[in-house]
């Protein structure tokens, strides 16, 4: 008993996080290593002996004291020793046996940082780094103070596990150093399958906490998809519905317009776990809603972005750690760009790398906005395919140039099977007469035409700012009609309220009605409307939003025609942010004015926008080439090199008055509070001098006054601070 009042003092958590105590932290952790050991073909005794060792060294006495106090001690990493737990927990090596340290220290010393700065790191925080700038000496002699006071504490914990063991003397545990940092040293290029292990397990353990069992007991179960192969499914009206899905090649292609069925095709093309992305978090949502509905007893989940990124005195980021989800669900429901991490090297790629491995992937509407978007796809895959995965991808709007490296990468006909729908099927898919009109000014006169109609009027705009101030001012002119917001800048809980509200108070209602949005409504939204007014944009971008109006395809809508209404494209070039001015302009060009949408032209017209494609652009930052991986084990790069190139929300604010009721939340409840801003935003703009909670994803607190639950973060805060 004295044993267990002991243990029962020692914190694995502060109390922001919950306040977890060590041996409840270790037996969670060891639940959920076990599980996914199994489940992943990793050694299940290393696996436990990793999950015990992993934490061991927060029983120093330094790092109990800032646990007590719940302190979070920003370290000059240049001129001052940190104390890294997980050294600190090397130090024990010497419990196990000598053939297991190479796994053990691949579980541990890295599960929290890289062990060596690479690419663009400043921060330096690894155990090569600190060796090299202070001496393996300095280092040690850090790690192992107070060693008379703490070690018999350590000893007991391993024999409380199973894991008897002799005293273990300051020599051994010198030992243990040295071989760590010898070890490390090596530079061995590849990735490390345990270091996934440990970081998956830990992070599910800290999530769940007392629930791990309970949790873990679901994952790794294929998705049951009978209600996508039910009869009663297939339909003429749906035609890839009416087509076989059994082909043995591994991979698929398929190009439809959207209402054809690609997204029962794609699932019915799936074996094993699957992995389904979509361009934005508002079409995850959606489709995370409409895949718990049709599989309830599968582990469906949804991925929210969120990252913690901590902000020094000199307005750089000093850490971002990515908020993984949990690994082991039979369906997760992500935007492609939350599995770049794998092609870049992020912080925590190996355990989403585990997690893919040899499942199916779903990129559904993949889009070519950029030459980045078309890099980071390319990348992504050739990682998939490396991590042996069956990758489907659908799409209305995929360039021929494109599609040649794509199938060049996935090894050809014979391993990919390729659908396409026949030009007769192709022209029953007419339903859009398009015009092009000079500013959104002329379309007023549109509008209130329309709303006389009983139309329901979407309006779409590139930016957030623009959707902002076209919501006032229609509001201003508009004041009896139904009308609403939607973008990306709300809290996390307001953003789902709107996002059911569009369904049930304009979608399924018979009234004029208006919605002002930016792209979230792209695509996977399954919303209908009668109208369009939209800014200038990519080809693929915009045949996403024509894809909101006259959506329903039914018996009486076949060759029915809805009008949108194409805002022309100003001269100048930051006006057609965040896209790139050329591809706006060209794609403008090519559509027809005052005529139908030929869905037998669209590939045409796609591929005199995008003629040529480059990859190459993010070539360099991936970790992968044709040789083998370019990056050492046990290494990340924690600034995303795909944070830097894309505007993704990937930091997040809440409002003063939410700050108590976030840092009391518990777990994912805490996203309910969240706005989502992008890294760009974070380093680019002086947030130092804002306050930064040092709890959940690390939120800035921001003034009650800049949002607005109906039209989100405040264009003051958009225009003057983000």
């Amino acid at each position: 008993m004295k044993l267990e009042s002991d243990f029962r003092r020692i914190l694995a958590k502060g109390k922001k996080s919950g306040g977890t105590k060590l041996i409840e932290h270790i037996s969670h952790v060891i639940i959920a290593t076990k599980k996914i050991a199994v489940n992943t073909g990793l050694d299940i005794e290393i696996a436990r002996k990793g999950a015990v060792l992993h934490d061991i060294g927060k029983i120093h006495p330094v790092f109990q004291n800032k646990l007590l106090e719940d302190r979070f001690d920003r370290v000059n990493y240049l001129t001052e020793i940190p104390l890294r737990h997980e050294i600190s927990s090397i130090l024990f090596l010497h419990a196990f046996d000598a053939k297991d340290w190479p796994l053990l220290i691949e579980m541990v010393i890295g599960h929290h940082k890289s062990i060596k700065a690479i690419s663009s790191d400043k921060n330096q925080r690894g155990i090569i780094d600190l060796v090299n700038r202070f001496g393996d000496g300095e280092i040690f002699k850090r790690h192992s103070e107070y060693w008379q006071g703490w070690y018999i504490l350590a000893k007991d914990f391993l024999n409380y596990f199973g894991y008897e063991t002799n005293e273990i003397n300051l020599i051994n545990a010198e030992k243990s150093f040295n071989y760590t940092v010898d070890y490390c040293d090596q530079e061995i290029l590849g990735w490390s399958k345990y270091r996934g292990l440990l970081m998956a397990s830990d992070h599910f353990a800290s999530a769940m906490a007392y629930d791990t069992e309970q949790y873990i007991c679901k994952a790794f179960e294929k998705p049951k998809l009978d209600f996508f192969f039910n009869k009663n499914r297939e339909s003429l009206l749906y035609p890839l519905s009416k087509l076989n899905t059994t082909d043995s090649r591994q991979h698929t292609i398929v190009i439809a317009p959207t209402g054809a069925g690609k997204t029962d095709f794609l699932i019915k093309r799936c074996k094993n776990r699957i992995f389904y992305t979509l361009p934005f978090q508002a079409s995850i949502n959606a489709m995370y809603k409409r895949l718990i509905e049709t599989c309830p007893t599968d582990d469906v989940r949804v991925l929210h972005s969120a990252s913690k990124l901590i902000i020094d005195s000199e307005n750089r980021i000093t850490e971002e750690k990515t908020l993984q989800s949990l690994s082991g669900s039979s369906i997760k429901v992500l935007t492609p760009y939350q599995i770049a991490g794998i092609a870049l090297g992020t912080s925590g790629y190996e355990s989403i790398a585990l997690d893919l491995m040899g499942n199916d992937v779903i990129l559904d509407e993949i889009h070519t906005y950029s030459e980045n978007s078309m890099s980071i796809l390319y990348e992504i895959i050739k990682m998939l395919i490396h991590l042996k995965c069956r990758i489907h991808i659908g799409s209305a709007t995929f360039p021929t140039s494109l599609q040649r490296v794509i199938k060049d990468l996935l090894g050809g006909e014979k391993n990919i099977y390729e659908v396409k729908l026949s030009n007769d099927i192709l022209q029953s898919f007419n339903r859009h007469v398009i015009h092009k009109i000079d500013s959104f000014d002329n379309s007023i006169e549109i509008i209130t035409e329309g709303l006389k109609k009983s139309e329901k009027i979407l309006i779409v705009c590139n930016r957030i700012k623009t959707a902002q101030q076209r919501f006032e001012l229609l509001s201003e002119l508009f004041p009896n009609t139904k009308m609403m917001l939607l973008h990306s800048r709300f809290k996390r809980k307001d953003r789902a309220e709107l996002e059911d509200k569009i369904k049930k108070e304009f979608d399924e209602i018979d009234e004029p009605c208006i919605v002002v949005s930016t792209q979230v409504v792209e695509v996977s939204l399954d919303i209908s409307f009668d109208k369009l007014i939209t800014d200038a944009a990519p080809i693929d971008s915009l045949i996403q939003r024509f894809g909101r109006v006259n959506r329903r395809r039914e018996e009486t809508t076949i060759g029915k025609f809805k009008h949108v209404h194409i805002i022309k494209n100003s001269d100048k070039k930051v006006d057609t942010l965040p896209y790139n001015y050329e591809t706006v302009v060209a794609s403008f060009n090519v559509l027809p004015d005052n005529g139908v949408l030929q869905e037998t032209n669209i590939q045409q017209l796609i591929d005199e926008v995008y003629k040529d494609v480059n990859i190459g652009s993010l070539k360099s930052h991936s970790i992968i080439n044709e040789y083998g991986f370019t990056i050492p084990k046990l290494c990340n790069i924690p600034k995303s090199v795909l944070l830097d190139a894309l505007e993704i929300n990937s930091a997040s604010c809440i409002v003063a008055s939410d700050e108590e009721n976030y840092i009391l939340a518990k777990g994912d409840n805490k996203r309910l509070f969240e706005i989502p801003i992008s890294y760009q935003t974070i380093y680019n703009k002086n947030f130092s001098k804002i306050k930064q909670l040092e709890c959940g994803s690390w939120p800035f607190v921001v003034a009650d006054e800049l949002y607005d639950s109906i039209k989100g973060l405040g264009i003051n805060l958009t225009s003057n601070i983000l």
